[in-house]
């Protein structure tokens, strides 16, 4: 056993070691500048087509839709400035659960848009009907993420794509916690825009991406500018390996699809233990999620002493991007729950390396935690 229970791979996953044996030789042996005009800078640029095919089937796109970014960040920022940057029209259409990327992009967009934050119901899921209603004549972007990172609740993106679509508005899909999980395909799904990452489906860090729709990449305006690279929309050296790493990933999660059946199985054995806890309850749609991931609250416990508590088994009390702060989830409080039980809630996603003799363990050491907590 390792020697720590990791219980975070919402916040970020080990490296598969096939991934690290497929990208090892391009940082040595395969060293060129897949921009150079060279037989061996061709040679390079070959094995990023050949990725970028495989990345592109992943998501049932075309290869000149993927755009590499340095991560999902980069992705989200690149698509809610580009499209911004380009439109007559000035409203936008967000949701107050989405990613801290996707809400801080949007404040950035409010000097020169306005912005509607749409309300979800208490199990985190958007009333299509308030959609509906939100949208004007100026609405010109639906911003809506696919898979929650806090409660791993799945919004309809579909059925919102195609409300979006009846109005004349492009749609913008966070799927970070989703590619590499589960099936996403981009034409059925209905979405223009769509930003994803490798290191949530056990790819490297600082690779992800950017599906950009051929039927709007005219509409993209740049963010980074420099040698022209990826259609001028996102200039600079491409991270090869990394690259080489993402698609490699893909093939892995394709191939290997069927471990979500062995997660879900532990996440279930998590929560029907730490259930028998007294006041505690899941936080979100137990339906409408994914299969690794559950958010429990623990009344009167406070998270951050928790988890400092429990030394060796790594949770989380949100999103990894604010775990630095003390503030409660701007996730939970937007799902109705006050600032206490916000702040007494715990984020559990389990990855395709846990395994039941560290849910046992875990189990354990949460029970005593909990109750000493509440003694104390």
């Amino acid at each position: 056993m390792n020697e720590f229970v990791y219980l975070d791979y919402n916040a970020t996953t080990p490296v598969d070691e096939r991934v690290v044996q497929a990208m090892l030789p391009y940082f040595q042996k395969f060293y060129a500048n897949p921009g150079s005009a060279h037989l061996f800078g061709l040679a390079v640029k070959e094995s990023l087509e050949q990725a970028t095919a495989i990345m592109a089937d992943y998501i049932s796109a075309k290869s000149d839709e993927i755009i590499y970014t340095s991560g999902a960040t980069e992705a989200v920022n690149l698509a809610i400035k580009g499209v911004t940057t380009s439109e007559d029209k000035s409203h936008i259409i967000t949701v107050k659960t989405e990613h801290k990327a996707v809400l801080d992009a949007c404040l950035h967009a409010e000097r020169h848009e306005n912005i509607t934050y749409l309300n979800v119901r208490k199990d985190g899921l958007i009333d299509a009907d308030e959609l509906r209603n939100t949208i004007n004549d100026e609405t010109f972007l639906v911003c809506i993420m696919l898979v929650n990172n806090e409660t791993g609740v799945i919004q309809p993106v579909q059925e919102i794509a195609k409300i979006a679509h009846q109005k004349g508005c492009l749609v913008f899909c966070d799927a970070t916690q989703a590619v590499g999980k589960i099936p996403v395909n981009v034409k059925s799904l209905g979405i223009d825009l769509m930003a994803f990452s490798a290191h949530k489906f056990y790819g490297p860090k600082g690779i992800g991406g950017l599906y950009i729709s051929s039927d709007i990449k005219h509409k993209m305006h740049a963010q980074i500018h420099g040698g022209g690279q990826q259609f001028n929309l996102r200039s600079g050296t491409l991270n090869v390996p990394g690259i080489i790493g993402m698609a490699k990933a893909s093939e892995i999660a394709l191939a290997e699809k069927n471990l979500n059946k062995q997660i879900l199985e532990l996440r279930n054995q998590l929560e029907n233990e730490l259930l028998d806890i007294a006041d505690t309850k899941i936080n979100g749609n137990i339906q409408h999620r994914i299969f690794n991931t559950s958010n429990i609250c623990f009344a009167g416990v406070n998270a951050e002493q928790m988890i400092l508590s429990l030394g060796e088994i790594c949770v989380s009390s949100g999103s990894a991007c604010n775990a630095t702060t003390s503030r409660p989830s701007h996730v939970l409080k937007a799902m109705g729950m006050d600032d206490l039980d916000a702040l007494s809630s715990i984020r559990f996603s389990l990855g395709k390396f846990t395994t039941p003799e560290e849910i046992e363990l875990a189990v354990k050491k949460i029970k005593q935690t909990v109750t000493r907590l509440r003694e104390n």
